[in-house]
């Protein structure tokens, strides 16, 4: 074992070791609806499975209040546990609620031969026609080839013909990774960044792509209804848990809290707007610009905010000291991320269990103590600290390198663990 020292001690930083069973080197992190679409910075499936089984029960109510593409949400409702998520981003939550929606096997093959029929064995000649969709993408013509870009608006008017809802969002994911696969956007990147060779590239296949991802998320969601307890279900929101939770969840109605939140701001972490961006402005999502603005921490913040945790109060005054305006991201994100864990600690019951998967971000040089912080916010709530697990993240989709310090050309290697923290409501 490993010991980890981090910058700024307190009575949460005794002596943390890493927990080398929790890194799930050799894990199969694709199984069940997890093989459906990429995104940043994904929870994999084991350190959520693992959780559940430590911390929840069958007949329990699971919450995840940043819940992404629904990592945590598919494993709850494998044992038994309905899940409600919220998340921000349109694109997320069309991936989650397709990850947690069984359909009809005999239905789901009818419809996807369908579709491969239309696209192959007709060349979409002599057949019904369906309107081609083409709609108002920033800059259009930078990340797609004309050819690509009436293949994708000839797929996504198909789609939009489709009559069952279940149908339609299992489509729209593949849809979705089409889009993102067949632009120009460089492999590997989170952020809008063009691939140097896209004046050499032929018109990708995008028939093929499509329906090879059909396939594949087929296979998944066979795999998921074959597993999944009947009657578990999970329901997907859009609400904001900075500002509140909406009054149809009641106080006190959750058993166990697993998530992971953001890291930091959009803009200076995961670029989860970017990310998403041109998918979901082809899927014609209002909010496609402005993911990164209402994410936590994109609405700036003063800079003289004081906490009422010492342990961050010092980590930004050693930023200030370096960078007055990256101090300002940082107090706008936690002062977000504390409200957020104020408003869901009230929907947690007494006895219930709150599971934050954190990171410990750097700024400017300053190592902020995300977990240790995440175990005093709840504190503070009434719950008490029952542990903190520390893993390697050797399987986490996140870049390798960032800009901490916001200079062009100028990146450090992201962090390498993650931190579990454990709290249990008094």
């Amino acid at each position: 074992m490993k010991e980890i020292n981090d910058v700024i001690q307190t009575k949460f930083a005794v002596s943390k070791k890493i927990d080398e069973s929790w890194d799930f080197r050799k894990a199969n992190t694709k199984e069940l609806t997890h093989c459906f679409h990429s995104y940043p910075a994904m929870m994999i499936p084991q350190v959520a499975r693992r959780i559940i089984k430590n911390y929840g029960k069958e007949g329990d109510v699971l919450f995840d209040p940043y819940c992404g593409t629904g990592t945590s949400l598919v494993e709850a409702n494998i044992k038994n546990i309905s899940a409600i998520g919220t998340d921000l981003n349109p694109l997320a939550r069309l991936i989650a609620t397709a990850k947690t929606t069984k359909i009809n096997s005999d239905l789901l093959n009818s419809e996807i031969n369908n579709f491969i029929n239309y696209s192959f064995k007709s060349n979409f000649q002599n057949k019904k026609s369906y309107s081609k969709i083409i709609p108002d993408v920033t800059n259009i013509d930078y990340w797609f080839s004309k050819g690509t870009q009436e293949k994708l608006g000839t797929i996504l008017g198909y789609i939009e013909n489709l009559g069952n809802d279940s149908i339609k969002n299992f489509f729209k994911v593949a849809f979705s990774e089409t889009v993102r696969d067949v632009s120009f956007v460089k492999s590997g990147e989170f952020k809008m960044v063009r691939t140097k060779n896209f004046c050499h590239e032929e018109d990708k296949d995008v028939f093929g792509i499509m329906s090879s991802k059909l396939e594949r998320n087929k296979l998944g969601l066979e795999d998921f209804s074959a597993v999944c307890a009947n009657g578990t279900k999970s329901a997907v929101y859009g609400f904001d848990t900075v500002v509140g939770i909406p009054n149809f969840i009641d106080s006190n109605s959750v058993d166990i809290v697993v998530t992971s939140p953001p890291y930091g701001d959009s803009r200076t972490t995961v670029a989860y707007g970017q990310y998403s961006r041109l998918a979901n402005e082809w899927l014609g999502y209002e909010t496609a610009n402005q993911v990164d603005n209402i994410l936590m921490g994109g609405r700036k913040r003063k800079y003289d905010h004081k906490f009422d945790s010492e342990i961050l109060n010092d980590a930004i005054l050693k930023i200030q000291s370096k960078d007055i305006q990256r101090a300002r991201d940082v107090i706008s994100f936690y002062e977000d991320y504390e409200s957020s864990i104020k408003n869901v600690s009230k929907l947690i019951k007494k006895g219930g269990f709150a599971c934050y998967v954190v990171g410990n971000r750097t700024v400017k040089g300053v190592t902020i103590p995300t977990d240790e912080l995440t175990a005093e916010i709840f504190e503070s709530c009434g719950f008490v600290h029952l542990e903190t697990i520390v893993r390697n993240i050797p399987s986490k989709r996140m870049p390798y390198r960032n800009s901490p310090s916001n200079i062009k050309g100028k990146t450090s290697s992201t962090m390498k663990h993650e931190y579990i923290v454990v709290c249990k409501k008094l």
